[in-house]
């Protein structure tokens, strides 16, 4: 209370308890009221929009990233775009390009819903750190501590001559470390050619009823390498949302709401898209033989359906958002785990969460998916990858850069550094011959920041 109230307060007394008391109450009443609506102000104020220049950004080169994206919109290998960029928690752009949905002409809008598909990665990477801060895990715990189903996990050693499995015994169980980098011995299913990888897709484990019915299917089918030994794009963020689920006592879109985009003020993003919100539901597309866009279901893709809560929450590739919320998240962690006056994680933490994991050894060019290649000078946090030195990556972001992005072309990238985040939404299907927005991203971004002390 100010100094003011206190004299009034000494007056109340000398006049009667009761009015003394009454005046308490008010005033606690209004300093309630002041809190909330400061916390709604700090929810806003890290992600005002300002003038390029007042953070240390030239306007006119900023014209190069825009010029960039709608050419990607003028040669027809998108439909529409939206980016967002920020410097010291301020917007220095954000624009959209092009059309939502090709055939009804509907323009994109800034607040356009996309499938960010794999960047649900980082978000349950950030579920798992809120976990490991309440010593709910560690990264060298067996997973079959929390996974009873995991303790006899055999690893697949090769083929007989009669063309059956051969397993062994790991080396060691994997570990939950291992599983936030992609580094426990798990795959995917549809990226190899392995009888491990048929396995995976013989049981549907990506289509499974329930993250309990997908474990179940997981411990019938061996590793396909020893932990620690290789790193393979994989389901294991999938099975982080399981342990989320289990440790939480939550399911994973309940803890994921009210853990993160609740707090953060993430009002769009979620497993699936409510009927009132749909209008604004990008439609997705993948290009024919002769290069041309051709739409896929409304509420689909990849199998899934975002017109209702699914059975199965993917913490791997299950959500969907808009540009300006995946922004608060990403701010959120450039600014060591708080956004305004909320925190989710303390910076220690987040230091862990985006710093490489992985050893040289793994970090030779052999391993990647997508675009991103481990290898010197870009490795791989818990469930981000990092670059560890951009200069050996060919890339003008700074060291300790972390990024991801989906699989129908969404990316972000966060340079500490410099203090600059990054969202790029679209929706294509990202397959080999997709023009490489991100580096592109990466290249006319900060050379458009020409004062980087401000």
């Amino acid at each position: 209370m100010k100094s003011a109230s206190f004299s009034r307060l000494g007056r109340l007394l000398l006049a009667g308890p009761l009015l003394a008391v009454i005046f308490l109450a008010t005033v606690v009443i209004q300093t309630q009221a002041q809190q909330t609506t400061h916390k709604a102000r700090d929810l806003a104020f890290p992600l005002s929009e300002v003038k390029p220049e007042s953070v240390g950004f030239s306007s006119e080169r900023l014209g190069r990233l825009d010029a960039v994206m709608q050419r990607q919109v003028d040669e027809k290998q998108f439909a529409g775009i939206v980016t967002m960029v920020a410097r010291h928690g301020k917007v220095v752009e954000y624009k959209a390009y092009g059309k939502q949905d090709l055939s009804s002409g509907a323009p994109m809008a800034r607040d356009t819903i996309f499938r960010v598909y794999s960047m649900s990665k980082p978000v349950t990477g950030v579920a798992m750190m809120i976990l490991y801060e309440e010593g709910k895990w560690l990264p060298s715990d067996p997973i079959s501590k929390y996974i009873p189903e995991f303790a006899h996990l055999k690893v697949f050693k090769g083929v007989d001559q009669d063309g059956k499995m051969i397993l062994e015994d790991p080396i060691h169980p994997p570990t939950m470390g291992e599983l936030m980098t992609h580094t426990a011995g798990f795959v995917y299913g549809q990226f190899g050619d392995t009888p491990v990888h048929k396995m995976y897709l013989d049981q549907h484990v990506l289509e499974s009823g329930s993250l309990q019915e997908m474990i179940d299917k997981l411990a019938k089918i061996p590793l396909l390498y020893q932990p620690g030994t290789r790193w393979v794009y994989s389901i294991s963020v999938d099975i982080q949302g399981y342990i989320v689920e289990k440790l939480s006592g939550e399911s994973l879109p309940d803890f994921m709401r009210e853990h993160i985009f609740e707090p953060l003020g993430m009002k769009d993003t979620g497993f699936y898209v409510p009927a009132e919100k749909r209008s604004r539901f990008a439609t997705l597309y993948h290009a024919n033989e002769n290069g041309e866009l051709i739409s896929e279901p409304a509420g689909g893709g990849f199998g899934l359906n975002y017109f209702a809560q699914p059975g199965m929450a993917s913490g791997g590739g299950g959500l969907v958002s808009t540009a300006g919320d995946y922004m608060r998240f990403a701010q959120m962690l450039l600014d060591g785990g708080a956004l305004g006056g909320v925190r989710i994680l303390a910076p220690a933490t987040v230091k862990l969460m985006t710093s490489n994991h992985l050893p040289p050894n793994l970090m030779t060019g052999e391993f990647g998916i997508g675009v991103f290649y481990m290898k010197p000078g870009f490795g791989y946090g818990f469930d981000v990858g990092v670059f560890t030195d951009p200069t050996q990556d060919d890339t003008p972001v700074g060291q300790g850069t972390f990024t991801w992005d989906g699989a129908a072309a969404t990316w972000f990238w966060v340079d500490p550094s410099d203090d600059v985040a990054f969202v790029g939404m679209v929706q294509r299907r990202l397959v080999p011959g997709v023009p490489n927005v991100e580096e592109l991203s990466r290249a006319t971004v900060l050379q458009a920041l020409v004062d980087p002390h401000m």
